[in-house]
């Protein structure tokens, strides 16, 4: 069941993975980091990774898939690749031209969303994309990372009623949470 997971974990060792010293989003200091972009923005890859979301939220419905872009833009699309779904992204401000306003791609007001990211520490973008997109009209029905390297986005969505997907963690990478 969980073949792509393992395919995922495999492809994110050999091209995403680094050792040193690194400042993560969050500000927080890290002597790893993944680069999941080396991976989200592979031909080779982009199923694996549509795949093992697809699996972390087996059974949940949904309508469209997104998140704040740009880590989120190569996950949703993935994921609507193997699913047939629709994709957005959150813009991080709204846009002063055209329809204006911070959402992109094929959403609607009322739509069942599953929210996705790359990796995630704190979870910050994923949780400014819940906002927009509760703000938008949209129900959060879900959330999904291909890693979650830090172990506290879980508990901030649980405040807000929105069960956590998470494919990946950082123990399997051989971290532990927050390190």
């Amino acid at each position: 069941m969980a073949e792509a997971r393992d395919e995922l974990l495999e492809a994110l060792r050999q091209h995403s993975l680094r050792t040193g010293e690194f400042t993560l989003a969050s500000g927080r200091t890290s002597t790893w980091y993944l680069d999941a972009r080396q991976v989200t923005f592979r031909g080779d890859c982009v199923e694996i990774v549509g795949r093992a979301v697809v699996e972390a939220v087996a059974g949940l419905q949904f309508d469209a898939v997104g998140g704040l872009t740009l880590g989120a833009d190569p996950v949703a699309l993935a994921v609507a690749l193997v699913t047939g779904r629709r994709a957005f992204a959150v813009r991080k401000e709204a846009k002063g031209h055209g329809a204006g306003g911070r959402m992109a791609g094929a959403v609607r007001p009322g739509d069942r969303v599953l929210v996705v990211d790359d990796a995630v520490t704190t979870g910050g973008s994923t949780l400014a994309a819940v906002e927009a997109i509760r703000y938008y009209g949209a129900v959060v029905v879900g959330a999904s990372c291909l890693l979650d390297r830090g172990g506290e986005l879980g508990s901030a969505l649980a405040k807000l009623d929105i069960p956590f997907f998470p494919v990946l963690g950082a123990p399997d990478l051989g971290f532990e949470f927050g390190s």
